[in-house]
């Protein structure tokens, strides 16, 4: 009987050290979530000076946010938004995912974004306008696309803000001769840079 009632013991304490550790590993190990851009075209960038300094485009994106935890939903306190500069003047501002939105762990969530305008308002200044040029000259541009919010973890009351920067560099995408169509250009997916996380998150 006391044999009986070792091991009986023995089990139940190992069942509790295993299950301590499945939770533990669950939600004690937090896992940040991962952003990049898989895809992107621009079809238009031009920029006019007078009377005001603004831009007309056509620019197209692919985002792709990654809940990489095993158990840990991520939950958005505040929206998703993007923003598009140019040699570190926003054109743009467009809304990714709403507030309350909640990510699921494992999963890999899709953001198709496509913008456009005639005419943005963009304070670039002279060295803006020079460098909106050279980049012209080579019909490749360098737009930054900054991602910001604030969200939680499941069991976790800490509010957690998110900044992430993606670099791009876009070749402007002229029609085909003859077809109307704009020729094709393959886009090597950028993987967005994090900010350093606050305590707790």
């Amino acid at each position: 009987m006391r044999a009986r009632y070792i091991v009986s013991l023995c089990v139940l304490l190992a069942a509790v050290v295993v299950t301590g550790a499945v939770l533990l590993a669950a939600y004690g190990i937090l896992r940040h979530v991962s952003i990049s851009v898989t895809d992107a075209s621009l079809t238009r960038f031009s920029l006019v000076t007078s009377p005001a300094t603004a831009l007309a485009y056509n620019l197209s994106l692919t985002l792709a946010v990654r809940n990489p935890n095993w158990a840990i939903n991520v939950k958005n306190k505040e929206p998703l938004e993007a923003a598009y500069s140019f040699d570190g003047q926003q054109f743009e501002r467009v809304q990714v995912s709403d507030e309350g939105y909640k990510q699921p762990a494992r999963t890999t969530r899709v953001y198709r974004l496509v913008t456009g305008s005639d005419s943005d308002y963009v304070a670039l200044g002279n060295a803006g306008v020079a460098e909106y040029k050279t980049q012209n000259a080579t019909g490749t541009f360098e737009v930054e696309v900054k991602l910001t919010g604030e969200f939680s973890y499941t069991l976790r009351y800490t509010k957690c803000k998110l900044e992430a920067t993606c670099p791009l560099k876009l070749q402007l995408l002229a029609p085909s001769s003859g077809s109307g169509t704009p020729a094709t250009v393959v886009f090597e997916k950028v993987k967005c840079k994090l900010a350093k996380p606050e305590k707790y998150c």
